[in-house]
């Protein structure tokens, strides 16, 4: 007779759940692509997924093999990340928007079997390889035409059965099924190997927090090659849950207020800055979006301004998540913590352990060596997070090491945190701005100019000088084209909220700041920037 240790490390997997929803929901809707006009039936949806998968067994995939994906938001990703499951391989969606170096970086690391990839990609794809010297087994092009040594989608699983594929191998919880990619801002990316006890905890967080259940109809606005793409309200939970899911490629804010409508959404995701961009269009052209349960932001601070517009302008329940590619979300916000503690990355989730310890130039604090919890003393984020995270890096033991000691991801986040565990992030180790002797943190400074009504968005850096080290530069988006660098200087000597010392020294104002593709300010390339344009003569001096 076997055990439960045994029976559950052998069935409580992810592709399980799904399958359970399959039977239980087969003629509900799973999945609907407004790009192509279709909607697929969880039966539906299962069938594609099986022609894929019995395409890949035939054609030699094995337990562990890399299923390497460049797609953008579409059913071809979800087809991939089922078949994974099913076969018992490892789906590795990457970052659409990589260069050809960038992506061969990747390549060399995982050395997939099997590359799929959006035709608009093409030439990153083959300069790619041709960097990395690796041919894999398979090359698939979505939205192309079979050509050479590329095989088109279509043609690809034409042939193949719609029938539930052999299971050839044994399998568990603990075996790796989707590998992901930090974004890679403050160094070269590591590749974090998610086990399915991961996905199908990281689902059931989702399910807690939002809550979510098989009634919702769910659109998640980011990209999900990233972790909050793909495990918040994207393919992970929704299909775990037997929910709905509604497929954006590519953000647009006047599409999603019409598919929330058209569709009766009741969740989406968005950084904070999908959020402006909706509730501008919502207030030039108000449509019915009263489905919506909630709206669930990531990637960066909510505002406090800023979210009592939303909740006035899209709906009263606003939600903020904070966590990392190695542990998903590990704080929250939900709506009965807003506004009051807007700007703050909440207190731990459920199942979570987040703390704030001291910093050491020479060594890891203590999981025990917390900072003062006065809403003041700065500190680094630790993350104890055992349902959601692997603990490792692929490829990478140095890097494991250094990021992992003893249960806990030390994350580089700086941050302060208050009698209730409510944490604040001011800003990373390596952003921090030493001038004149004084820490200063970018982030800070960035919510002081954005509660200026005439700034639209700003990133602020540093620049070299001789005499403090660094000084303080801003680069602004205007929101009013009558705003000065001048105004700015008055506001932020005006401010109580930052001392005259952190104050910018210069301005730029620009069209537009750079984020990655999940929604984070790139610090690290305006710093860069900034450098070159001090050079250049670009910087006003105020």
């Amino acid at each position: 007779m076997r055990d439960f240790k045994s029976i559950f490390e052998s069935h409580y997997t992810w592709i399980e759940g799904f399958m359970r929803n399959v039977m239980r929901y087969g003629r509900k809707p799973a999945m609907i692509c407004p790009d192509r006009n279709r909607t697929w039936t969880y039966n539906d949806l299962n069938r594609d997924c099986n022609r894929l998968a019995n395409a890949l067994v035939n054609d030699g995939l094995q337990k562990g093999d890399v299923i390497m994906m460049q797609l953008l938001n579409c059913p071809e990703f979800v087809f991939t990340y089922i078949a994974a499951h099913k076969t018992h391989t490892v789906s590795c969606p990457v970052n659409y928007r990589l260069s050809s170096g960038e992506l061969a970086q990747n390549l060399e690391d995982s050395k997939p079997e099997f590359l799929i990839f959006d035709s608009d990609r093409k030439s990153e794809i083959l300069g790619a390889l041709s960097i990395s010297g690796l041919k894999p087994k398979r090359l698939i092009i979505v939205d192309g035409e079979s050509e050479g040594d590329i095989i088109s989608f279509s043609d690809y699983v034409k042939d193949a059965p719609d029938t539930e594929p052999p299971y050839t191998c044994d399998y568990n919880i603990y075996d790796e099924t989707t590998r992901l990619y930090t974004s890679g801002t403050t160094g070269r990316p590591k590749g974090v190997p998610l086990t399915s006890i991961n996905e199908v905890l990281s689902s059931h967080d989702v399910m807690i927090h939002f809550p979510m259940s098989y009634k919702d109809i769910t659109m998640n606005t980011t990209p999900w090659f990233h972790r909050g793409g793909l495990h918040c309200a994207g393919p992970c939970p929704t299909f775990y849950a037997g929910a709905t899911l509604v497929i954006m490629s590519k953000f647009d804010a006047v599409k999603t207020l019409l598919y929330i409508a058209k569709y009766k959404i009741t969740f989406i995701i968005g950084v904070p800055t999908v959020l402006e961009k909706l509730a501008d269009e919502q207030e030039r052209q108000a449509l019915d979006i009263s489905t919506l349960k909630g709206i669930v932001t990531m990637g960066s601070p909510l505002e406090r301004f800023a979210c009592i517009r939303y909740q006035k302008v899209l709906t009263p329940n606003i939600f903020n998540g904070y966590g990392t590619t190695e542990t998903f979300w590990n704080t929250f916000l939900r709506p009965f913590d807003l506004p009051e503690n807007a700007g703050t990355a909440g207190a731990s989730c459920v199942d979570d352990d987040v703390r704030v310890v001291k910093i050491y130039e020479d060594r890891c604090a203590e999981p025990d060596d917390i900072v003062m919890k006065d809403g003041h003393e700065i500190g680094e984020v630790i993350i104890c997070s055992p349902a959601k995270s692997p603990y490792r890096y692929v490829n990478n033991d140095q890097e494991t090491e250094r990021k992992f000691y003893k249960d806990f991801v030390y994350t580089g986040d700086l941050a302060t945190w208050d009698e209730n565990h409510f944490i604040t992030i001011v800003g990373r180790k390596d952003d921090m701005i030493i001038s004149s002797g004084e820490n200063i943190y970018p982030t800070q400074i960035e919510e002081v100019l954005n509660s200026n009504a005439k700034v639209k968005d700003c990133i602020v850096t540093s620049v070299p000088d001789k005499i403090r080290g660094q000084l303080v530069t801003a680069y602004v988006v205007k929101n009013k084209d009558t705003l000065t660098a001048e105004e700015l200087d008055t506001y932020c000597k005006e401010s109580p909220n930052i001392a005259n010392f952190k104050r910018p020294r210069f301005y730029r104002f620009v069209s537009q700041i750079p984020f990655n593709a999940t929604g984070k300010k790139l610090h690290i390339k305006i710093r860069e920037v900034a450098s070159e344009d001090l050079k250049n003569g670009l910087l006003y001096r105020v």
